[in-house]
């Protein structure tokens, strides 16, 4: 939008001649812009395009519901009908394939290698991370649970919980662990290939953290089975106790469970019969007596 700068220039006495002649530009365009310039509605529409795009680049797999969404969040409102018209002539498809009946899901493409191959185990903190989703019904509508869990104490370093599955809802999981954590350079952080970790946000935040990213294959419980057994206990021990009404009932619940019982009171074979919390403390004070 050059035009409005010429105008104001030659408010303020430099000719049009001039100044098209220093930015290279034609003075009809302009003078032809004068006439009919670019009213709000166009302006309107060009901001609510822009939102549109930056919403499919962040992740391909949106349909147009949700890429106005993504839009609204960022601050350009729009009702569906104007979504899905503006995503239409943009060719903003949903990249996902539509599963036919009887087939299992099609495979996203992958972003990075897969780098655990069914390994879980690590010989310290801040080594290997899982990462997953999972959701649960309310009254008010689906609930979605991001979670980071660190295989070397089964601790859940990071978490984040949602009325919306996107991308932001892994990235702020992740960015919940590296700030209770610390020193994570060089973490391996797995997860499966679900859209959600193949989009260029989530991406862009392992890279600021310098961690780095594994991805195994969809459909594949065994590719993230210790993730698997984590929201297997949430689910019988929380998710299936109750009808839940609110979404605010049941996040409470989660934060709940996680923090109070999961970590500090249920002991796991996999620890030596110990807690989350006990077998951390433990090695921390094993390997500061080592150093």
């Amino acid at each position: 939008m050059i035009y409005p700068l010429v105008r104001e220039l030659a408010e303020g006495g430099i000719p049009v001649t001039v100044t098209c002649r220093v930015l290279t530009m034609a003075r009809q365009a302009y003078y032809r812009w004068l006439v009919d310039p670019v009213s709000e509605a166009q302006m309107l529409q060009a901001h609510r395009v822009n939102a549109l795009v930056d919403a499919h680049g962040s992740d391909p797999e949106y349909g147009y519901r949700l890429l106005r969404d993504e839009a609204e969040t960022n601050g350009w409102v729009m009702s569906r009908r104007t979504a899905w018209r503006l995503a239409s002539a943009l060719n903003l498809a949903s990249v996902t394939v539509r599963r036919r009946r009887g087939s299992g899901k099609t495979p996203g493409p992958a972003v990075a290698d897969d780098l655990v191959q069914r390994q879980f185990t690590a010989a310290g903190p801040n080594q290997l991370w899982l990462t997953d989703i999972t959701e649960h019904p309310t009254d008010e509508g689906k609930l979605y649970l991001c979670a980071v869990k660190d295989v070397f104490d089964k601790r859940i370093v990071g978490y984040s919980i949602s009325d919306r599955m996107t991308a932001q809802l892994a990235v702020d999981a992740v960015t919940h662990a590296v700030v209770r954590r610390g020193a994570v350079k060089g973490c391996v952080v797995h997860a499966d290939r679900g859209s959600q970790f193949r989009s260029k946000d989530y991406r862009q935040a392992l890279g600021r953290f310098t961690l780095v990213q594994s991805m195994g294959r969809v459909g594949s419980a065994a590719d993230n089975a210790a993730m698997e057994s984590f929201f297997a206990l949430l689910q019988k021990n929380v998710l299936n106790q109750k009808t839940w009404a609110t979404r605010e009932q049941l996040r409470l619940a989660m934060v709940t469970w996680i923090e109070a019982t999961y970590h500090r009171r249920r002991r796991q074979d996999g620890l030596g019969g110990l807690t989350p919390v006990e077998y951390g403390a433990i090695m921390s004070n094993k390997q500061g007596l080592a150093a």
